[in-house]
């Protein structure tokens, strides 16, 4: 199926409405005024903030917000409502006006506190904090980028569901961008993506302002943009008046009639427009105005001085007859559901399903259970074979890799590529874009309807690092799939050998960071990831083969949910030392685990797959797994031993890595570097001689 022609426009034209062009524009200016009369005085409060951007884009808004946006304040989670995404987040009071404005649920006493401790109306826009934010922004680039994920959803769901009588996906993603969003790189790895893709429901208004922190932008940025996004795919409108608002509507009208590709409309604005001295100046990019020259842009915009915060009456008409028509076209809407669900209900019980986020009723019984096998298979060729298992039950499983995909084994069987040709597919070719990728999963995460994964090697997790912290602080619940996760990778050597990154990521809040030690841990962590609604996955997976314990299914599933569990207990009524492992080194332990027995002292060996599941656990269970009595502990992994202090103490020891790795065959790179039986060993028999 193809996507659904354009819809027509949100906003009928002013006669249509009984009112003169003269009478719309009029209200638009006081809209306008409006937006910028908040934004100053809510920085000038705060002593703290960006006036510029909402200053200079306050008519382009003002213009795409009440002619164009189809949104219902009152369902301001309404699945079919366009997605608007202020990238510029430095320029949040923005998007907090027109959310005022519009009738959201945000009062003029939250503006006030703009940038206070407990605010919703914080320094940039955040998405747990206020409905009618699609994604939180601030780091350049991400906006724009996460508006490609969210686009890519609308395209695929569109595809899958509807036909030539029913059309029930159907919605637009506008973008305001800054200078600064497209010269970060991610913009471009994304952009590049949204190109290649033919995302023509995506739309960007670019704030073409010429001015940024330290200055004009000629001083580190003078390339054509408009240039090199028509090279990227897109479809461009170049130099836009944004203080003409017929112009700016004429420009978004004939991006919404571009299906075949993104649009980028070039927006020439003044940064300040408003201020008699300081508009066009890199001084009101951030920094507040001042008490003389917020008095003096109030009196040039005819702003009475006194109230602050003053809101015209007029100045919220339009808004409230868009937000009208939204509501109109969300009772349209459900009707439009309504007819599909008597014409196909299996279909639209299952894009209900999906939207919801409810996994399908026993999905997973599909979960393979590999047997016990000394040789075993590698993490990552476990993975792949899961997601063989799962992919035909969970139809809203769509992924893919950054240009690696025969190393990630991310490509289910009979998965499709998604395509411009081909968008209802669900895997999906990145390109060597691990930034943008990391970005475009939030975004479809956001969007709902799809559980997105994506893959890379896990030293490469560096490059994607701001998307992955993003997701977790958005509470999103993307998986991102990390192979190769340690020096055992081999041959390519330092520059490939994560050391750092597994610490690195623990530390991200709200991250799960699941390492599985065999194919039946694989099958456990992906049951974890997908049963999770509000924060994203990493798993750490390996290239070498891992043997698979045996073990039963029931207790590896348990185990793993609980970030942490005894894989061979200790002869005896306690163990002489507790040996601690993620991933490949359990076997070590295990290894570790008989030469100790041989000589008489008991060890316990604890698969922790994952530190923040367990010390999420209540402490009767910690307590079982790591009892206090037992303080000889010794903790394996091939990575930095950071992290590691918390869970053996200060009388355990670290068997790690704290240097780089060595380029060679990865067997022999791990013995190497001090990964082998009678290095864990030499390690318990120490600290059992340091406690006795």
């Amino acid at each position: 199926m193809s996507d659904a022609p354009a819809p027509e426009s949100a906003a009928p034209d002013s006669t249509a409405e009984g009112r003169t062009a003269e009478e719309r524009q009029r209200l638009e200016t006081a809209a306008a005024t409006a937006i910028r009369g908040l934004t100053i005085d809510a920085i000038e409060k705060a002593n703290s903030g960006h006036p510029g951007l909402p200053m200079g884009m306050a008519d382009a808004a003002v213009v795409l917000w009440t002619r164009f946006l189809k949104h219902n304040p009152k369902a301001p989670d309404w699945v079919d409502r366009d997605r608007f995404v202020l990238s510029a987040g430095h320029g949040s009071m923005l998007i907090y006006s027109l959310l005022h404005l519009s009738g959201y649920d945000l009062t003029l006493d939250e503006i006030k506190d703009f940038r206070q401790i407990g605010s919703r109306t914080a320094g940039h826009p955040e998405r747990h904090l206020l409905p009618g934010i699609e994604t939180t922004t601030g780091p350049l680039g991400q906006g724009i980028s996460t508006a490609v994920g969210l686009a890519m959803a609308e395209k695929h769901l569109a595809a899958q569901f509807n036909t030539g009588e029913h059309v029930v996906v159907d919605h637009m993603t506008y973008v305001i961008a800054s200078d600064g969003d497209l010269q970060e790189g991610v913009s471009n790895e994304a952009s590049s993506l949204a190109g290649h893709l033919g995302l023509g429901k995506l739309v960007v208004l670019y704030d073409d302002n010429h001015v940024s922190i330290d200055g004009q932008t000629d001083l580190s940025f003078s390339e054509d943009v408009a240039m090199r996004y028509d090279a990227l795919g897109w479809h461009v409108v170049r130099d836009i008046d944004g203080h003409d608002n017929e112009a700016v509507a004429r420009a978004i009208e004939t991006a919404r009639g571009t299906l075949d590709r993104p649009s980028l409309l070039q927006i020439k604005t003044t940064i300040g427009f408003g201020s008699p001295n300081l508009a066009g100046k890199a001084d009101i990019h951030s920094d507040a105005l001042g008490e003389a020259e917020l008095n003096a842009t109030k009196e040039h915009l005819g702003i009475p001085l006194e109230p602050l915060f003053h809101v015209a009456p007029e100045a919220t008409t339009l808004f409230h007859e868009q937000a009208f028509r939204g509501s109109e076209a969300h009772c349209d809407w459900v009707g439009a559901m309504d007819a599909f669900r008597e014409a196909s209900g299996d279909e639209a019980a299952e894009l209900e399903r999906r939207l919801a986020g409810t996994l399908p009723e026993g999905w997973a019984d599909a979960l393979p259970t590999f047997e016990a096998d000394a040789k075993g298979i590698a993490t990552r060729a476990a993975s792949g074979k899961v997601l063989d298992a799962i992919a035909p039950v969970l139809p809203e499983l769509v992924g893919g890799s950054a240009d690696l995909t025969p190393s990630n084994k991310t490509q289910a069987k009979g998965m499709e590529a998604f395509q411009f040709a081909t968008p209802e597919g669900r895997y999906v070719h990145f390109g060597i874009r691990e930034h943008g990728m990391g970005a475009a999963l939030n975004g479809m995460a956001l969007h709902g309807g799809i559980r997105p994964y994506g893959g890379t090697f896990l030293i490469f997790s560096d490059y994607m690092k701001p998307a992955v912290r993003l997701g977790a602080l958005m509470e999103t619940n993307p998986v991102f799939v990390y192979t190769h996760d340690s020096v055992a990778l081999g041959e390519d050597g330092p520059t490939h050998q994560p050391i750092e990154q597994l610490a690195g990521l623990r530390a991200i809040p709200n991250l799960l960071v699941i390492r599985p030690a065999d194919a039946n841990e694989t099958a456990a962590a992906w049951k974890v990831a997908l049963e999770e609604t509000d924060r994203p996955t990493a798993l750490a997976l390996t290239r070498q083969a891992l043997p698979t314990m045996d073990l039963d299914a029931e207790t590896v599933h348990a185990g793993v949910a609980r970030g942490a569990y005894v894989v061979a207990e200790a002869s005896g009524e306690a163990p002489d030392v507790i040996l601690i492992a993620s991933g490949s080194e359990v076997p070590l332990a295990l290894a570790a685990r008989e030469q100790l027995a041989s000589d008489g002292v008991q060890a316990r060996v604890i698969s922790m797959p994952c530190d923040r599941l367990f010390l999420e656990q209540d402490e009767a269970y910690r307590e079982s797994i790591l009892p206090r009595s037992v303080r000889a502990r010794v903790a394996v992994e091939a990575a930095s031993p950071t992290g590691w202090g918390r869970f053996v103490g200060l009388d355990g020891a670290v068997v790690a890595i704290d240097r780089f790795g060595e380029s060679g065959p990865g067997a022999e790179a791990y013995a190497h570097l001090g990964f082998t039986p009678e290095a864990v060993v030499t390690a318990a028999r120490s600290v059992i001689d340091s406690l006795s």
